[in-house]
């Protein structure tokens, strides 16, 4: 299915987000322009709220969740309030919602087959996030456990593929290890790329593997993201690097570029006024912090760096505690920031 194919099918269920709602979120109630229910797994509350009509906040069927932070359209309630995971199966119950005829035959899916996207595309990025699931439960969160990572909220960025593709080089077969698999978006929340962690077997740490981290799409510009960004945004490197502040700020927008030289060429959304950049200890780290400082400034956005006692800042959560990164961070953010992100 092509990104205008999903693309039309959330918009067809956006013109019947309330039914969508009563059939997919049964628990919840209408209040207003919003149906309020727990979660995406249709438990009861008022956490989660979908918008059934278009307004000047957004189309209608987006919905966000404010207790985790997480976001998306009608396509993933229907993913999550069934348990699907390949992305063909949540397109086919819509479609049965929707009363939709089964789409004709196209360049991706002849004759019952699929055929396979190019290696390192974008759209191969996609297809193995979408053949990934939510990472609760899975090795993936007992990996983050082991690194002193815990909350673990709005992380749907993140997910776990508990058999994913490894191959050391081209003239090597090709092996299968748990991994977690992380979504790199664009500044409209498009998927671009997919960042791969192969873990090992009991997920305690990565997988005894030549590079256990590896990125493909395009990923220029673009980041794994936490949460969504207002007029304050921190980012970082790795991913590790980034949740591990989120521990102790955990309302602050976040995002991981992946690589230093990534981290240097980000985005700015447009809301951005004041960016705190989370620096590795290392040359690459200080080249990174300093050209995106720069970069910021120059279009007239307050810039911060962040820097760790130690390497990084997971290795200051696991070494020295929450409480400890805590204090140190206290002193660096804006009061302000410290006030309205900081937890504790």
């Amino acid at each position: 299915m092509s990104r205008h194919d999903a693309s039309e099918l959330a918009h067809r269920l956006g013109r019947e987000a309330e039914a969508v709602c009563r059939e997919y979120l049964s628990s919840g109630h209408r209040a207003g322009n919003y149906w309020l229910v727990g979660d995406v797994q249709n438990n009861p509350g008022r956490s989660l709220y979908v918008r059934l009509r278009d307004s000047a906040k957004g189309r209608a069927g987006k919905w966000t969740d404010a207790a985790t932070g997480e976001h998306g359209d009608l396509l993933d309630i229907i993913r999550e309030a069934l348990g699907l995971v390949d992305f063909k199966d949540v397109a086919e119950e819509a479609r049965r919602f929707l009363s939709l005829p089964h789409p004709e035959p196209d360049e991706t899916r002849r004759n019952g087959h699929v055929h396979p996207a190019p290696s390192g595309s974008p759209e191969a990025a996609r297809r193995v996030f979408a053949m990934s699931q939510p990472i609760g439960g899975t090795l993936a969160e007992a990996y983050f456990r082991n690194r002193g990572i815990t909350a673990l909220h709005g992380t749907g960025s993140l997910r776990f593929h508990p058999r994913c593709y490894y191959r050391p080089d081209e003239h090597s077969p090709t092996e299968t290890w748990p991994a977690i698999v992380a979504a790199v978006t664009d500044l409209t929340g498009r998927q671009t790329g997919a960042h791969r962690t192969w873990l090992s077997p009991d997920g305690t740490d990565k997988a005894p593997v030549e590079t256990p981290r590896r990125a493909m799409g395009d990923l220029l510009g673009h980041a794994v993201r936490f949460g969504d960004a207002g007029e304050v945004l921190a980012a970082g490197e790795g991913i590790e690097t980034v949740l591990s502040p989120r521990m102790v700020l955990p309302h602050m927008p976040m995002l991981a570029a992946l690589s230093a030289a990534h981290l240097a060429a980000i985005l700015f959304p447009p809301s951005l006024r004041r960016l705190y950049v989370l620096r590795d200890r290392d040359p690459a780290g200080d080249g990174a912090r300093d050209s995106l400082i720069a970069r910021a400034e120059s279009v007239g956005i307050e810039a911060i760096g962040l820097s760790p006692v130690r390497g990084d800042f997971n290795e200051d959560l696991r070494e020295a505690g929450a409480d400890a990164l805590r204090v140190a961070l206290k002193d660096l953010l804006r009061p302000e920031d410290a006030a309205r992100f900081m937890e504790g």
